[in-house]
């Protein structure tokens, strides 16, 4: 959303001016629009519109909708007339689970990726969020998610603030709101690796800039832009490719039905019981990795002893080892499929080593494209 030169004039705008320094302006209701209209003119120009179909599923607890709230109007007007740059919160939007997009903004996001990625020598979009901060929050040890987004950020022209779990109020008791609230006055959008996907979602409630689910127990949406990048370099158009993940029905296995569904990638998921995702997104579901691979253009899996999984790493590894991705299951796929991985893995637990370095592999242009990826997605909320 771009905001245009609509101006105070002298006619409305002491008493306009007089009722926001009072807080005296309605946030939601009729009954006094007109009177907001007269006090404040604004023209808006919106650049990005979801074209969310009516029935496609929605993050949890989101609204039938396609707009968003606005909030409250941060300072007043200079005396000139001019809007100081967090005068008025433009449309703010999340990314917490992917289901935030729509299958058209989805593809647009892709295709700026690949552009970006193209254009890195010719150092593209290095302006694109010039005199921004954006916080980096991470509550747990990281390498792929801490660097490409620190990177990322830098290279878009922008502030990284890179702050540790210890480092912050909010390990000692501060509530995720209250934090919210402090650091949507202090930065653009924030971005967290989290351990609870709670603390993310009251985190995105109470604040008033874009918050970015960077990771969380529950969903891994950065990454499966990452993925779909990669397989959309290695094997064409995705609409129609098959994917099967084999192995832990984590987080990374539900964000990839979430943008499988929408990029109409066909994903199958095949893990024992006990470690299967729930049903839904479209994605087909089974015990049997021979019947997962079986057809597929990339087979996909992680590692079966995630941070927090220490106390059951022995039956865990017991539970999944028929769920090894080797060559003799890759032969099952297509001669030509791709294998992928998020890292970091664990040669001859999920993965073997033959596989993993071996030359059907994109594992390492999939950690690449976490940075270009990630630098569309932030453009996407923070620039439109």
């Amino acid at each position: 959303m771009r905001f245009g030169s609509a101006r105070f004039g002298k006619r409305h705008g002491e008493a306009g001016r007089a009722l926001l320094q009072q807080g005296d302006v309605p946030l939601s209701g009729s009954e006094h629009l007109g009177e907001l209209g007269a006090q404040l003119a604004v023209d808006l120009d919106v650049r990005l519109v979801s074209l969310l179909d009516p029935q496609q599923s929605r993050a949890p607890g989101e609204e039938s909708r396609i707009w968003g709230e606005i909030a409250a109007v941060e300072e007043v007007p200079a005396d000139g007339g001019e809007f100081h740059r967090r005068s008025i919160r433009c449309l703010k939007r999340d990314f917490l689970t992917g289901e935030e997009l729509g299958a058209f903004e989805l593809g647009k996001l892709l295709d700026r990726a690949a552009a970006l990625k193209a254009g890195r020598g010719d150092r593209l979009g290095a302006d694109s969020l010039a005199g921004r901060s954006i916080a980096l929050v991470f509550e747990k040890p990281s390498t792929r998610t801490r660097i490409s987004f620190e990177v990322g950020v830098a290279e878009l022209g922008a502030n990284p603030i890179v702050l540790r779990g210890d480092e912050m109020q909010l390990s000692r008791g501060e509530s995720p709101a209250d934090t919210a609230r402090v650091l949507s006055r202090y930065v653009d959008a924030i971005v967290i690796r989290s351990g609870s996907h709670e603390t993310v979602a009251k985190l995105a409630a109470g604040a008033e800039v874009p918050v970015v689910n960077a990771l969380t127990p529950l969903h891994h949406p950065c990454q499966a832009l990452a993925d779909l990048l990669t397989l959309r370099e290695r094997r064409g158009n995705l609409a129609g490719q098959r994917l099967a993940y084999v192995g832990d029905g984590n987080n990374v296995a539900r964000s990839l039905t979430i943008a499988g569904e929408l990029a109409g990638v066909e994903v199958v998921v095949a893990a024992p019981l006990g470690y299967q995702l729930e049903e839904g997104h479209e994605a087909r579901l089974t015990a049997d990795p021979r019947d997962a691979a079986a057809g597929a253009d990339a087979i996909y899996t992680d590692v079966w002893v995630s941070m927090g999984d220490e106390e059951d790493a022995a039956s865990r590894r017991t539970d999944l080892a028929p769920f090894r991705v080797d060559a003799d299951l890759l032969a099952a796929a297509k001669d030509d499929a791709v294998v992928l991985h998020c890292l970091p893995a664990h040669p001859g637990e999920e993965i073997t080593a033959e596989v993993l370095y071996g030359n059907r592999s994109a594992v390492w242009d999939q950690a690449e494209n976490r940075l270009h990826t990630q630098k569309a997605l932030l453009e996407l909320l923070l620039a439109g």
